[in-house]
């Protein structure tokens, strides 16, 4: 028998950590190899952690709550066959060295030992112990809010914010034991050096009814992509109006038709998307992103949709969107949307976008501003269709179906006159967009 371990995966492109929402399994559980043992979730998905191994769970190391790092040890795993004794031996013992150190090396600094509820020894998660170490928190004063009042990393994080960090002193009489140490973390400095304090959260007062919601990661995540697009990208904005008259009428008329047949609804959005995709192929300047020393222009046409949730914002993507016909652009929506809203959505469905339309027309909004989708060069809000009296060409005034499409676009990557002929690109076929000129199949 052995002892392997399983590590949070990677499991986005640009994710680094994870938080376990749920445990599939408790210690004793036999497992096959890609059986589901987690729920986890990050700042882009919620996913299933499959097991690594076929075998028995000896041990859950991060409890429910946790957010760890990619790579990090959430669980043990006992296999068949293979391993050392030292393989089978305590996680105490085992962990007690950092890789690359020996036996003779300087010991290292011991969390203050806890009792838990039952009277056995608190194990920390590798998180809290890495934030007790990077802040030098003497947990043996901290009460943990975790299953049997066991540390979280929200725990140690709220005393981070507060500045109010228990500090221990230069000798302590409680007993200590031996803290799991963590593998040297890449580039990180070969000496311990002073914490940087966080900065701190805003002094709001809290009257009684107030209600406070705690932020959750994917918040934490969406809080942090758009300061970094608000401050690293400098944001112009533009705005054009189009009469769609024509286009609603044809989508109408076809709609229930539509709907029988293909099982899905036919939505005003998949021909304003398959328009931006059509005209991204023809002015690729705006497909393009902001990379320091250089502008990278995609080959790959990969549009980004926003779907809202009640408390968070997803944005999954529709690959290849310009071969795609209008059904099959509706399709992608719908099914991107039910995923995102069953909480279905895999790491691949967020990966590769490289332009970003937002559907706020769909809660009435009529202008609005978006934030790039970093690091995307533009977004593209397309706002609710209302009717208008609109002076005619000919003079007459009628009432017609319009729209506006307003862009928020990277100045560093693109400008005014490039991003103004895109948009009456888009308004060109969208105003031609009937039944005599357009098929959706």
């Amino acid at each position: 028998m052995g002892i392997e371990k399983m590590t949070m995966p990677q499991l986005g492109e640009s994710v680094t950590e994870g938080t376990i929402s749920k445990w599939l399994v408790s210690p004793g559980d036999s497992v096959n190899k890609y059986d589901p043992i987690a729920e986890v979730q990050t700042d882009k998905v919620n996913a299933e952690v499959p097991s690594s191994f076929t075998g028995t769970i000896k041990e859950l190391i991060a409890e429910e709550g946790d957010t760890l790092e990619v790579g990090e040890v959430i669980c043990s795993v006992e296999v068949e066959g293979g391993g050392s004794s030292e393989d089978s031996a305590p996680k105490e013992k085992e962990a007690t060295q950092p890789e690359g150190k020996t036996a003779e090396s300087t010991p290292q600094k011991k969390a203050p030992a806890k009792k838990n509820e039952s009277g056995g020894k608190v194990r920390y998660s590798p998180a809290v112990l890495r934030l007790s170490q990077e802040y030098d928190i003497d947990l043996s004063q901290v009460e943990g809010t975790g299953k049997d009042g066991r540390i979280t990393r929200k725990d140690l994080q709220m005393l981070i914010d507060s500045g109010n960090i228990p500090k221990a002193g230069e000798e302590s009489a409680a007993p200590v034991q031996e803290a799991p140490k963590q593998a040297p973390i890449k580039d990180a400095p070969a000496q311990p050096q002073a914490a940087k304090p966080a900065a701190p959260a805003p002094n709001v007062p809290v009257a009684p009814g107030d209600i406070e919601i705690p932020v959750s990661g994917v918040r934490k995540a969406i809080a942090s992509n758009m300061v970094r697009s608000k401050h690293e990208a400098p944001h112009a904005w533009t705005m054009m109006e189009m009469d769609v008259t024509n286009l609603v009428e044809y989508r109408n008329s076809i709609k229930g038709e539509f709907k029988q047949r293909e099982g899905f609804n036919l939505t005003f959005f998949a021909f304003f998307v398959k328009a931006v995709a059509q005209a991204l192929k023809e002015y690729p300047q705006i497909n393009s992103m902001w990379a320091g020393d250089k502008i990278v222009q995609k080959k790959d046409i990969n549009l980004s949709i926003a779907v809202a949730t009640d408390d968070a914002l997803y944005v999954p993507v529709i690959k290849n969107a310009d071969e795609k016909t209008i059904k099959g652009i509706a399709r992608e929506i719908t099914e991107l949307a039910g995923k995102v809203r069953n909480g279905k959505l895999t790491s691949d469905d967020m990966k590769g976008g490289t332009f970003t339309v937002n559907n706020t027309g769909s809660f009435g909004s009529v202008q609005s501003m978006g934030i790039i989708n970093y690091p995307q060069a533009a977004i593209l809000q397309v706002e609710s269709i209302v009717k208008r009296p609109v002076v005619m060409s000919n003079g007459m005034i009628a009432v017609r179906d319009m729209v506006n499409l307003c862009m928020s676009l990277d100045h560093r990557v693109l400008d005014g006159l490039v991003c103004g002929r895109f948009l009456q690109r888009v308004k060109e076929i969208l105003e031609n967009t009937s039944k005599e000129n357009t098929s959706v199949y």
